[in-house]
C-alpha cells in the first residue's frame, strides 16, 4: 500500500482540502482484481479530526440551508452521508443495492463495465420538493452516480448537489453527469 501523492493535490474546494483527503488515501494495488489500483478512504474515516474537517467543508461548500436531506450511496457513501446529515441537522436516506430495503421502493438498473446493477430507494423517502444532497466516496465512470441522481428525481426529490471525496478524473464521470454540478474534494 502507498499513500496517494498529495503535494500537487487539486479539488473543487481548493488545494488545502484536496491535500487533506490525499494525505489520508491509501493506494491498494490489484484490488479487487489484478491491474486495479483501489483508493482506500478508510484512513480518512478513522481520523476524527480530518473527517470532521472534510464533513464541515462539504456542508460549508453547499450551505447548511440548501438541502433538506442527504442521500448516501451504498456502502461507503453511507459513512459520508451520515456525518454530513448530522453536521447539518438534517436526515439521511440510503440508496441501496436491490433487495436490501424492507418497504416498497423505486429502483433503477444501469450498466457497469462488467454487467448490470440495480439501486433502490424507499418510495416514501422524499416529499415533493425535498432538496437532496447526494454524496459518495468516489466518482469513477459516473454510472452509479447518474443512476442515483435519476432515482432521487424519480422518487420526488430535487437534487441540490452531488459531492464526492475523491474523483478519478481520468475515467470521465464528471462529463457523464453534466450538466449537473459535481463537487469533488480531491481529483486525481
Amino acid at each position: 500500500m502507498t499513500e496517494t501523492h498529495s503535494t500537487a493535490a487539486r479539488g473543487d474546494s481548493g488545494p488545502e482540502a484536496a491535500r487533506l483527503v490525499a494525505s489520508r488515501v491509501l493506494d491498494v494495488p490489484d484490488f479487487p482484481k489484478p491491474g486495479v489500483m483501489f483508493k482506500d478512504l478508510m484512513p480518512l474515516f478513522a481520523d476524527g479530526k480530518a473527517f470532521r474537517e472534510v464533513t464541515d467543508g462539504i456542508v460549508a461548500h453547499h450551505g447548511r440551508d440548501t438541502f433538506d436531506v442527504v442521500v448516501g450511496i451504498e456502502a461507503r457513501g453511507f459513512v459520508v452521508a451520515a456525518a454530513i446529515a448530522y453536521a447539518a441537522g438534517v436526515g439521511v436516506v440510503p440508496v441501496r443495492k436491490a433487495g436490501k430495503l424492507p418497504r416498497p421502493a423505486h429502483s433503477v438498473s444501469y450498466a457497469l463495465e462488467y454487467g448490470e446493477a440495480t439501486l433502490e430507494v424507499h418510495e416514501d423517502a422524499f416529499t415533493a420538493g425535498h432538496r437532496v444532497l447526494v454524496v459518495d466516496d468516489v466518482l469513477a465512470t459516473g454510472g452509479t452516480a447518474e443512476a442515483t441522481l435519476d432515482l432521487v428525481e424519480r422518487a420526488g426529490g430535487t437534487v441540490a448537489g452531488f459531492t464526492v471525496l475523491l474523483e478519478l478524473g481520468f475515467l470521465g464521470g464528471r462529463k457523464r453527469l453534466a450538466p449537473r454540478p459535481v463537487h469533488a474534494l480531491l481529483t486525481v
